[in-house]
């Protein structure tokens, strides 16, 4: 029983292996071209996987804008094609798409059948990605999450952790609400749905919500508290339109678990995450 991780080298792929209790195939993704269908069909077929998990995929929200061509091949003609090869083996699927499908106007969190509705490329790419993997295999499991973070790789837990460093202050938007998710949890919460026999679309992150700036303050806090900071600098909250970018971004994306949750029990509140990951950067250095 060998689960085969698409992205092994991203932030979720490294937590999947480290979290994984059974046989795992993680082909380097300088080996694992998952742009070629030849190649992914090929890889898959050898390593005879009874599940497939998508953990690749194109994560520059603004960068997409003026990539789409490239952001729609890796978010969503690469899943198509990694899940027409997981049914090709006879294998399950999950994959994990983002809180970005919807357009943020919703006033409380949005349920796994609530219409999407992104509002840049990037969301549009995933959801893209979503049908396409739902063309291909008849019983996929899809995980919608929302801002990932990992001791180790780029996410803005590190960026933050640098600006404080080399900054006398940091501005930080604050009427962007959403939940904070260490990789950490999730793919626990994987493998524990995975195992569960779970299909059908899931939305799972962390408890509760927060807004960038939120985050923000709540990593400096808890960075001085370990030592992982020496120094507190202002956090300043400032609006959306104070600090464009090239995408939009939904204003509030907090997602309804309850689904997902009923399996795996409630997942533990977002700064407690914060605090285990940072406890992991003081130890690798970061």
């Amino acid at each position: 029983m060998t689960t085969l991780i698409a992205g092994s080298q991203g932030q979720l792929g490294r937590a999947l292996q480290a979290t994984a209790s059974g046989a795992v195939s993680a082909p380097p993704e300088a080996d694992f071209n998952i742009l070629d269908a030849a190649t992914v069909s090929r890889i898959v077929s050898e390593a005879r996987p009874s599940l497939v998990i998508n953990a690749a995929a194109y994560t520059a929200v603004d960068k997409a804008e003026g990539d789409a061509a490239a952001a729609h091949a890796v978010n969503a003609t690469a899943a198509g094609y990694l899940a027409k090869a997981a049914v090709d083996a006879g294998a399950g699927l999950v994959h994990i798409s983002t809180d970005f499908v919807f357009d943020g106007t919703s006033s409380v969190p949005y349920s796994p059948d609530a219409r999407p509705a992104p509002l840049g490329v990037y969301g549009a790419t995933k959801l893209a990605g979503e049908e396409a993997v739902r063309a291909q295999h008849p019983a996929p499991l899809i995980i919608r999450t929302a801002w990932v973070y990992a001791a180790a790789g780029n996410n803005f837990v590190k960026t933050m952790l640098r600006l404080m460093r080399e900054r006398d202050q940091l501005k930080v938007v604050a009427d962007q609400i959403g939940t904070p998710t260490h990789a950490d949890s999730l793919s626990r919460a994987i493998w524990a749905l995975t195992a569960a026999g779970v299909t059908g679309t899931h939305h799972w992150t962390d408890a509760g919500a927060a807004s960038w700036y939120d985050f923000a303050v709540a990593i400096q806090e808890e960075a001085l508290a370990i030592g992982l900071l020496d120094r507190q600098v202002p956090v300043v909250p400032i609006r959306t339109q104070d600090y464009p970018t090239p995408a939009r971004r939904p204003a509030m994306s907090v997602l309804d678990k309850s689904s997902s949750w009923a399996i795996t029990g409630p997942a533990a509140h977002w700064r407690v995450e914060l605090r285990a990951a940072l406890a992991a950067m003081k130890e690798l250095g970061a």
